[in-house]
């Protein structure tokens, strides 16, 4: 019989290298799923780390898998500091994404580097990882997965959005759930900002200085992705061919890059959302404190904006890891074939016992 109470970390790094995401989490099932978040923080990569992860996409297969093990343990070493920190006791597993490497599901390809059984041993706790491949290899996207976290643990919103590296969206249509990335957000804004010498833009303070450029913004808002229906997801090298060589072509000065941007991230993002008339959408994710963003988002609609808690803002999809990973110890749907495009429902995942 299946028990109605799990204890578990979930893990998360995203494709913006803010860092290592862990959540320590209490998941209880009466009817509907409820949580709890006990304990929660980001993990800064250090520079050694943060330059490796810069490079994963141009690494040859033989380097990468060395990587693989060297993050491996890397990310076990960061796993068991926090268990002790919090002094954890009694988890059922660690529920953990790994950080994708590579992303190409046109071409039948995902790798997360961080999913070796390895980690298992190290912190001597059954591990729940690897998320995406299987559904890849049921012709599916392999992202978003966050969505049947927001169906089972946030139902109360119409519509939930990410704004991370990428901003993503889920929302019901029809009894189905739908879920798509939108365009890049933090991935692109951090990159300029970089060139100073900063790590993001305060508050969007610097892009509030910034003019539009109006010319930038229509080659951005007609970009091939933005006329595809969803399924659709983007990764980073979409981001290196498509944004960054159209940006750089403009030779703009670093204001005026992120004004545009934030420009087009706001009708990009509106455009989805202003589908749906007087819903409330719950935004999470790093981008929640660039206010400058927000308030393009909110001057483009009527819809309720909802900024949650802390803890869920900056730690949902650590917390909806750790979910999905429960979900696949019931061995219950965790991956939804309406949101990835894949063949069937399915739960999604690698569990290694210690």
């Amino acid at each position: 019989m299946l028990k109605n109470s799990y204890n578990v970390i979930g893990v998360m790094s995203g494709t913006s290298l803010d860092g290592i995401d862990l959540a320590h989490i209490t998941f209880t099932y009466n009817k509907k799923w409820e949580f709890t978040i006990h304990n929660a923080e980001t993990v800064k990569y250090s520079d050694q780390w943060l330059r490796k992860l810069k490079t994963l996409v141009s690494l040859p297969v033989s380097e990468l898998k060395a990587l693989d093990g060297d993050y491996t343990t890397y990310l076990s070493k960061i796993i068991k500091q926090f268990i002790a920190k919090h002094h954890i006791t009694s988890l059922d597993a660690v529920c953990s994404h790994g950080h994708t490497a590579l992303h190409q599901p046109e071409k039948g390809l995902t790798y997360q580097i961080g999913n070796l059984s390895k980690m298992a041993s190290i912190i001597n706790q059954k591990v729940v990882c690897d998320f995406r491949v299987e559904d890849v290899e049921l012709r599916g996207q392999g992202a978003p997965l966050v969505p049947i976290g927001d169906r089972l643990l946030f139902s109360e919103y119409d519509f939930c959005l990410n704004l991370g590296g990428f901003a993503n969206i889920s929302s019901e249509i029809d009894n189905e759930r739908i879920a798509y990335d939108i365009c890049p957000v933090n991935i692109v804004l951090n990159h300029y900002v970089s060139q100073l010498g900063l790590d993001y833009d305060d508050k969007g303070m610097m892009a509030s200085s910034g003019t539009i450029h109006e010319g930038l913004l229509n080659d951005l808002n007609s970009l091939e992705f933005y006329q595809k229906k969803h399924p659709k997801s983007l990764g980073l090298e979409w981001v290196k061919s498509e944004i960054l060589s159209l940006v750089d072509s403009y030779n703009l000065q670093v204001n005026d890059i992120l004004r545009t941007f934030v420009e087009h991230i706001s009708i990009q993002i509106t455009n989805e959302i202003n589908k749906k008339d007087s819903v409330s959408v719950l935004i999470t994710g790093g981008g929640v404190y660039n206010d400058f963003l927000i308030k393009s988002i909110k001057e483009k609609t009527i819809n309720e904006i909802v900024i949650p808690n802390q803890s869920i803002v900056e730690f949902k999809e650590a917390l909806i890891f750790g979910f999905l990973g429960v979900l696949k110890l019931r061995d219950e749907v965790n991956c939804l074939s309406s949101v990835t495009g894949a063949i069937k429902d399915h739960s999604s995942g690698k569990i290694y016992n210690h």
